[in-house]
């Protein structure tokens, strides 16, 4: 039996696995025909699984995806035009390894951010850090930092993640500092670290959202240049999901 010694040492040593392990051996009716070695291996394997289901818990935790999605969860209707085997590859983070980018593209309501948030959530399950960061939002924060001292640590936190999700990309032209603060994160990750953005507008298009054109041609080459592209083509996943339907008559 299981001393309170003993489970009182495990859980000061915090080696939950390894007390959970020893539980369940103890209501395992033939634990005896097993060896000291074979029994210890079993904990050992116990406190691994443990250990890693935390630090993945953690970094999602961490990344504070806006949506809860997996890779094994997406819909690959035909009319969406996406291609499993490509997705599927994204799931394994080798772009990861090779610091490479994902642009994710459609109309509003197609999917985008739920996409990005499975292959990113993908990406957390193979040992990488990652972070979402809603481009509107994460501008103005950048604007704030700058004026209270904290910008080089907000920045320094941002380069030092293995993937950040960048969403919403391209709903307003941004504004010279705008620009030139993308700029500066997209140059720290250039060759470092990987990105996914994902806008309604192509990628194409997103020239004309820069002010300067020299700016412009620096940062688009720093996300381009390195990247995958997916469109997505069906216009609307969450009427899909909701069941409601559209008539020629109706108004958004």
């Amino acid at each position: 039996m299981l001393t309170n010694q003993v489970s009182s040492k495990l859980q000061a040593l915090r080696l939950s696995g390894m007390l959970k392990g020893l539980e369940e051996q103890e209501a395992m009716p033939n634990i005896s025909q097993l060896n000291f070695n074979e029994r210890f291996e079993l904990l050992l394997d116990r406190e691994e699984v443990v250990r890693r289901n935390k630090s993945f818990q953690n970094r999602i935790r961490k990344a504070k995806f806006k949506e809860s999605a997996c890779i094994e969860d997406i819909d690959y209707d035909p009319s969406r035009g996406l291609a499993k085997t490509t997705i599927l590859k994204f799931a394994s983070a080798d772009w990861i390894t090779g610091h490479q980018n994902i642009i994710i593209t459609g109309p509003t309501g197609a999917g985008k951010t739920y996409l990005a948030c499975a292959i990113a959530q993908a990406v957390c399950r193979s040992n990488y850090t990652a972070k979402y960061l809603r481009i509107p939002r994460f501008l103005r924060s950048l604007e704030i930092v700058r004026n209270d001292g904290s910008y080089d640590k907000l920045l320094q936190e941002i380069q030092k993640t293995d993937l950040v999700l960048f969403d919403d990309f391209g709903q307003s032209r941004l504004q010279p500092d705008e620009a030139k603060d993308l700029l500066e994160v997209m140059d720290d990750r250039h060759g470092q670290r990987s990105v996914i953005i994902t806008s309604q507008l192509e990628s194409s298009k997103w020239y004309e959202l820069i002010p300067d054109p020299t700016i412009a041609d620096a940062l688009l080459d720093r996300i381009i240049h390195r990247s995958h592209q997916i469109n997505i083509k069906r216009a609307s996943m969450r009427r899909t999901k909701s069941g409601l339907t559209q008539t020629p008559n109706s108004t958004k």
